[in-house]
């Protein structure tokens, strides 16, 4: 068995690929558009990781998605968690669960996905603003 994807349903293909590929990162592997289906899906993966992708699935009809807290989030090692948050607030993303314990932070997407994002190796000490930085809305 191989693990190929998660899939996490969008509102808006521009909003997404703003926050996956220009703030988080991540690079478009491949799309498949379906006139008949009436969608659109668009593949990404961490630079130099095709194995691990996520699967953005866009329907081109409108539909109203909750939060999905019962979805859990997607996770991403990062090579320097305090760095990694400095660029996605510059960026303007919120930082909803600061990396305090230099260890993890989260984040949301445009259509409110949870991102957690991970310290890559043993954690960072403790540093300012994060350490006490408290939480915004939920993640």
């Amino acid at each position: 068995m191989k693990y190929l994807h998660t899939m996490v349903r969008v509102s808006d293909v521009d909003a997404s690929l703003d926050f996956y590929c220009a703030k988080l990162g991540l690079e478009e592997v491949r799309r498949t558009e379906s006139p008949q289906g009436r969608f659109t899906l668009i593949f990404l993966a961490a630079p130099g990781q095709p194995d691990a992708q996520i699967e953005l699935t866009y329907n081109w009809d409108p539909e109203v998605y909750g939060e999905g807290r019962n979805f859990g989030h997607l996770a991403y090692e990062v090579e320097d968690i305090y760095a990694a948050c400095e660029r996605l607030m510059a960026a303007g993303v919120t930082i909803n669960r600061p990396p305090r314990d230099g260890r993890m932070a989260f984040v949301r997407s445009p259509d409110n996905i949870s991102i957690e994002l991970l310290q890559a190796g043993p954690a960072k000490p403790p540093a300012e603003p994060w350490a006490s930085m408290p939480n915004t809305g939920k993640w």
